[in-house]
């Protein structure tokens, strides 16, 4: 008991009201004056908080040895969230920051130099505006980006000042344009592509986004480069080799196919390119064709203005071709239902015009064949007559019955060259 008199005798108690003091100065009424009922009072009170504090301790002490338990051997007891869960969350935040991985952002700003993208990453990555799109442009929102869009990006550095990520779609883009061209190449397909450029040795042409030479030698037109900048011309490929950056195309094949696939009598669509006193320049899909003021309409045209203008889009009929000297000559008069619609009402002619090439063939296939018939009557060692009927069949009395019938139902649709 002394020794918890001892820690007690540093304490300090507040002082007592003026009340109290009073009292305290007549001790006889209430207790006896001796040292042992002085002490009695504070024994007793410092017990009975040492008693109150072991029973906090041991409480605590419990507690803990209670929670040192449950993470011994129930350590996810009571816990939602799952080291699965946990792992999952870790996967879709951490990823792969190598130059040449790709990840998904989405653009939440962008400035006149570039976009701001956010890829779950510990700073936003920047996109600038040359990395923006395969073409040249001069703001981001030019290649359709905004904020809110989602893309698929490929990191090609870090800025150095702020550990931010640089991202590209210009890199993307630019692999699809060559599997693009690969594709066409494998199809053997004909494209028509702007002339951006010109050096001695050929023409630059945009290709998917791609520049492309096209070597003089490969050049069908006889018009000098500076004529053909800006311009679209027909192209077909002869190169695509990604590895070489190297596109090498050629005018003179697609021009070449797409002269063999001119019939007489064919309709086609084309481009007034120019007038001249005596017609029209059409192109028909790269070729330039003629048509001649005498094959406009049936009605007399003294002003080819009045009907055409440069640029206006028309069906034309192949009224004959030169491959040698690489001529086409066209005609809309053999497509006017009635003559002088050309002149009158354009749209009915183009509206009637396969109807009326149909015509065309089936007349200019009765011809040939009613001269394949004159050749044979002259020639009775071919054994073969024409009767009267326009039927076909051998000389003499055995005649079959039904003989080699030659009406125009019978007729090939048109003559390819």
């Amino acid at each position: 008991m002394a020794s918890l008199a001892q820690q007690f005798t540093g304490l300090r108690c507040s002082p007592l009201s003026s009340s109290s003091s009073r009292l305290s100065r007549k001790p006889s009424k209430t207790f006896p004056q001796n040292k042992s009922a002085s002490v009695s009072p504070t024994i007793v009170a410092a017990v009975a908080m040492s008693s109150g504090q072991t029973r906090e301790r041991l409480e605590l002490k419990k507690m803990f040895e209670d929670a040192y338990e449950r993470c011994r051997t129930a350590p996810m007891e009571g816990v939602a969230f799952t080291v699965d869960d946990f792992a999952a969350a870790i996967e879709q935040y951490d990823f792969n920051s190598e130059i040449g991985t790709r990840v998904k952002g989405t653009v939440f700003k962008t400035d006149a130099n570039g976009a701001l993208v956010d890829i779950s990453a510990k700073s936003s990555a920047y996109l600038s505006v040359e990395q923006a799109c395969i073409h040249r442009i001069k703001h981001v929102e030019e290649a359709g980006i905004v904020p809110g869009m989602v893309e698929e990006f490929v990191i090609i550095g870090e800025n150095e000042n702020d550990d931010s990520l640089l991202l590209s779609l210009r890199m993307i883009q630019y692999e699809l344009a060559w599997e693009r061209c690969r594709q066409l190449q494998a199809e053997d397909v004909i494209v028509k592509a702007k002339v951006i450029g010109a050096n001695k040795g050929g023409l630059v042409a945009l290709v998917e986004g791609l520049r492309g030479f096209v070597p003089f030698s490969q050049i069908s037109s006889k018009a000098a480069a500076e004529e053909l900048l800006d311009k679209e011309i027909p192209l077909k490929f002869v190169e695509v080799d990604e590895e070489q950056t190297k596109l090498v195309l050629s005018n003179r094949k697609a021009v070449a196919d797409s002269q063999a696939q001119l019939g007489i009598g064919s309709v086609v669509l084309g481009v007034v390119q120019s007038l001249k006193p005596y017609g029209a320049f059409i192109d028909i899909g790269g070729i330039n064709g003629l048509l001649h003021v005498s094959q406009i309409s049936h009605d007399r045209v003294s002003d080819i203005a009045t009907v055409l203008q440069p640029g206006d889009t028309l069906k034309v009929m192949i009224l004959s071709h030169d491959r040698d000297r690489g001529r086409v000559s066209l005609s809309t008069k053999k497509l006017e239902p009635t003559p002088g619609d050309m002149i009158r009402n354009p749209k009915l002619v183009f509206e009637k015009a396969e109807e009326m090439a149909q015509t065309f063939r089936q007349r200019i296939a009765q011809a040939e064949a009613m001269a394949r018939a004159d050749m044979l009557r002259f020639q009775p060692e071919s054994g073969l007559t024409l009767s009267s009927e326009g039927i076909l069949g051998p000389l003499g009395s055995d005649l079959p019955d039904d003989g080699v019938d030659l009406t125009v139902d019978d007729i090939p649709p048109a003559v390819d060259l």
